[in-house]
Formats: C-alpha cells, sequence, structure tokens
C-alpha cells in the first residue's frame, strides 16, 4: 500500500516500469479518501450534508476497500511491473468512486471483488519469484478482500463482513512486517510463532461469519498475538534508537502495534459486532482502534518510502512529522476513552474530527515534501553565480 507496507519484489528499476496512469490512480484515490472523511463526519452527527444513502452506507468498504485497497494494489502494480496488475487498483479505485457517486447496488461490490480478485493473482506471479512465507500471508490478505467483496455483493451489512475487512489490511500489513523481521535474524522458531497468531487469527475470521461472537473473540486472541509477536521480533524494536526518519517510523510502528493489541483486547471481551451496532460506542471503540489507531500509523510509517517509490519523488524528513502522528493517537485515546468509555459526545465528535485532521496534516505535509519543498530552497548554483559589476563599461 502507499504508505502502509514495503513493496515484496525490488522497486530499484521501478521508476521504468511505472505506466502513465499511476497519477490519475493516486488522484482518484485521493478524491475517495476525501469523500470517505467526509462521510466520517456525518457519521459523527455533525451537521453537514450526507451526500446521498450510498455514500452512507459504504462507508466502511469505500474508506478499506475503496481507498486502501486501490492504493496497496498499486503499490504492488508497480512493483511488479505487469500491465495486467494494474486492473487491480482501477477497479478498486472505481469500485470507491462507484459508491461516491451512487452507482447501481452491486457495482461497486462487483469492482472492488475484482480488483482483489486482480491482487490475488499478483501474489501468485510474485510466490513464483520468491516462494516465502509472507508471500503466502500477503495472499491471504488479498484472500480476505474477496471475501469481503462477495459478501458485499451478496447484500450482507457491512458490520457482518467487517472482520475480513479487517483481515484484509492486518494480514497484509503482518506479513510485510514478517519479511523484514528476516533483517533482526528472527529464528525460525518465531516464525512459526507468527504461523500460529496468523492462524488463529484466520480461523476466527471463518468462523465469525457463522457463529459470530466466538469467531470475533477467537480472531481478537489472534490480533492480541500478532500485536506482541510484532513488538518482540519487528525491527521497529531496535530502529526507534536511531535518528531522523528511521526512528519516526519506528515510532508510528510501535505505537501502531498497541493499538492493535487493544483493538484484540476490545473483539475479545465485547465479542460481538451485531450487537455493538446498536450500542454504538462498542462498536466505534472495536473499529477505529484497528483501523485508525493500526493502519493509519502504519500509513504514516512508511509513507516516506513507498510512496517515492511508486512516483520516482523524494520525500523529504522532517521532525514536524511527529506532529500529526502525536495528533493522531491523542485524537483517538479523547475518542475512545473521553467519548465511547465515558460516553461524552462532545469528546467523541472532537476526538473523530481531529482524527481527520491528523490525517489531512499528514497528507498536506507529504504533498509539500514531494512537490513544493523545493520551490522554497536557495538555487545552490545561483548562490554561487557571480555577480554583475558595479563598474559600467558603456560609457554612457
Amino acid at each position: 500500500m502507499a504508505g502502509v507496507t514495503a513493496p515484496t519484489v525490488s522497486l530499484t528499476n521501478a521508476r521504468g516500469r511505472r505506466r502513465g496512469w499511476v497519477a490519475p490512480i493516486m488522484i482518484g484515490a485521493v478524491v475517495i479518501l476525501i469523500a470517505a472523511l467526509w462521510s466520517g463526519l456525518v457519521h459523527l452527527g455533525l451537521p453537514l450534508p450526507t451526500g446521498g444513502t450510498s455514500l452512507n452506507t459504504g462507508h466502511g468498504p469505500m474508506m478499506v476497500l475503496g481507498f486502501l485497497g486501490t492504493l496497496i494494489s498499486l503499490e504492488r502494480a508497480v512493483a511488479l511491473g505487469a500491465p495486467w496488475a494494474y486492473v487491480a487498483p482501477v477497479a478498486a479505485g472505481l469500485g470507491g468512486l462507484g459508491v461516491l457517486f451512487g452507482a447501481p447496488d452491486g457495482v461497486p461490490a462487483m469492482l472492488v471483488t475484482l480488483g482483489g480478485l486482480i491482487l490475488v493473482g499478483v501474489f501468485v506471479a510474485v510466490h513464483r519469484i520468491q516462494a516465502s512465507m509472507h508471500n503466502v500471508v500477503l495472499a491471504s490478505g488479498a484472500i480476505c478482500w474477496v471475501v469481503a467483496g462477495c459478501l458485499w455483493l451478496a447484500g450482507w451489512e457491512v458490520y457482518r463482513f467487517l472482520p475480513w475487512m479487517v483481515g484484509f489490511l492486518v494480514l497484509t500489513i503482518s506479513g510485510e512486517r514478517l519479511e523484514l523481521s528476516r533483517l533482526t535474524g528472527a529464528a525460525v522458531g518465531s516464525r512459526w510463532l507468527f504461523s500460529i497468531a496468523a492462524g488463529i487469527f484466520g480461523g476466527g475470521l471463518v468462523v465469525s461469519s457463522f457463529i459470530e461472537v466466538l469467531g470475533v473473540r477467537v480472531a481478537g486472541v489472534g490480533l492480541i498475538a500478532l500485536a506482541l509477536w510484532l513488538a518482540r521480533f519487528d525491527i521497529a524494536r531496535r530502529t526507534v534508537r536511531t535518528n531522523g526518519l528511521t526512528r519516526f517510523m519506528a515510532a508510528a510502528l510501535l505505537t501502531g502495534y498497541a493499538w492493535l493489541a487493544t483493538g484484540g483486547i476490545l473483539w475479545l471481551t465485547l465479542g460481538h459486532m451485531t450487537r455493538a451496532t446498536s450500542h454504538q460506542p462498542a462498536y466505534d471503540a472495536m473499529l477505529h482502534a484497528i483501523l485508525l489507531g493500526f493502519v493509519i500509523s502504519m500509513i504514516f510509517a512508511h509513507a516516506p518510502v513507498i510512496v517515492p517509490s511508486v512516483l520516482g519523488r523524494p520525500f523529504p524528513y522532517h521532525r514536524w512529522l511527529y506532529l500529526p502522528l502525536a495528533l493522531l493517537h491523542l485524537s483517538l485515546l479523547l475518542r475512545l476513552v473521553g467519548g465511547d468509555w465515558l460516553q461524552n459526545q462532545i469528546a467523541w465528535q472532537w476526538g473523530g474530527v481531529f482524527n481527520e485532521v491528523a490525517l489531512l496534516l499528514y497528507m498536506g505535509m507529504a504533498v509539500y515534501g514531494l512537490f513544493l519543498s523545493h520551490l522554497l530552497r536557495p538555487d545552490p548554483r545561483r548562490a554561487k553565480r557571480p555577480q554583475p559589476s558595479t563598474a559600467s563599461g558603456s560609457g554612457s
């Protein structure tokens, strides 16, 4: 994902393999994000135009499968370099835009499901090039996307296939961190522990479609196990002691793992998505501890590496990137503790608003770093250019 994961296949030659539709796909993803954020404000109860029934009910799939699905599959398409792989982000993006513009029922779900199927094909192709456990985990995440899309297409309510959408993101991110754990010299035993944790989580997802309470709670155990594994074996434990961008990325990763564990605890203790929807604070906490606290932290961590690899432009690091990261976590605490736990609607709304401000602030910093920062820098060649002589040679 642009901003969520590191690429599986080397991106050394990615710039030469990029296709001209990368920028339009990115623009489409940003449009989907803005629409999803607007819908999020409506869900917070702010007095704003709803934008239509499709946008209101499709907020979750549009954000997860439309926006994040587009970015993840675009990154993989650039990494693989095969033209057919770009069908995945195009289909996911069109599905997200279909929600925004009120496409006929079933069309957005069909499009995002197609995108997920193509992404599964991408991972099959990658696995043939580089067979490994982490590629299997990544493909499993893409399969979760397909299952979620099929259940959406079948007419299931969003909360019923929400665990599968979470599975898509959690397994995608965890699979990439599993790959990078090799840099820490993680032993074979640790990788088996990862397999057990991921297996418990995946098993919970399957069971949740038939026996919701049991499945959600089992998946919660898996989320906690994955969070503990990541906190113990991820290279971020070492790189957080360094400086600059590497330390920022590690800080975002480690705080994200804390939110993943928090989400797992909520899933384990609450256990019922259906009942939680009638008790809004519980559902809000179960959902956003992971999708905001964990997933958005991963976006913050990896965007300075992934976005340049896709766009071919440098992303200068600045310590001000800690500002949106801190705002994200503090506002999420306000939302979940002050709002969901203490039942304070004002705290819940302000926390949600500042969740979005943090994301938009980070995006603004990213756009500035990628496209505008060079405009305000002095040109060293101009500084060295000799100044014209004050003596007049014209004889006037």
